[in-house]
Formats: C-alpha cells, structure tokens, sequence
C-alpha cells in the first residue's frame, strides 16, 4: 500500500505543479511574454505527464486485482480533482495565451 499512497502523492505533486506553472505563464501574459508563456505550459503539460503516469499505474494496479491495490480512496479522489483541474486550467490557459498573441500581433500590425 506504501508504493500506492506515494504515487498518489505523486500525481497531487505533479498536479499541482502544473497548476501553478499554467498560471504563471498566465500572469506572462499580462506582460506580453508569450514566449515565456508558452515555456511555462510546456513544463506544466511535463507535469501533467507526470501525473498521468501515475494515475495510470495505481489505476494498473487496481484493475489487476494486486494485493496492494488501492480502492477509490478519499486520497485518490482528491488525486483526481487535482489532476483534473490542473489539465483544465493548463488547457483554457493555452487558448488564453493564443488569443492574446493574436490579438497583439494584430494590434502590431495596423
């Protein structure tokens, strides 16, 4: 169960970590880096992956019936609503980044 609970921590981790670089790169682009925006979702989707991989293991796990399985733990679901909302945010703050880029690149060129 040891091995279960420390891939759950990691996809929290991860999450988490994705969150705040989605974020970041959202506060970039108040400055009009979008070039540093766009580094910093990068590394938030990395940290997704991470998370996603994870997932996917104590998933593997409990579908394989292993001794060590977890069952849908109240640490898992709280696992999967990070995870969820930091793929939700990193995905609306791309299309944010985007048509700001675009507007800018339009104001630029009028």
């Amino acid at each position: 169960m040891e091995n279960n609970e420390q891939q759950i921590m990691t996809i929290i981790g991860s999450a988490g970590a994705s969150k705040g670089k989605a974020f970041a790169a959202l506060a970039c682009v108040r400055e009009r880096d979008y070039e540093g925006a766009r580094a910093l979702l990068a590394e938030a989707k990395e940290a997704d992956l991470a998370a996603h991989a994870a997932q996917t293991e104590v998933i593997t796990q409990a579908l394989s019936g292993a001794e060590n399985a977890a069952a849908a733990s109240l640490l898992m679901v709280h696992a999967q609503d990070h995870y969820m909302t930091s793929q939700l945010a990193r995905d609306l703050i791309e299309e944010i980044v985007k048509i700001f880029e675009e507007r800018d690149a339009e104001s630029e060129q009028a």
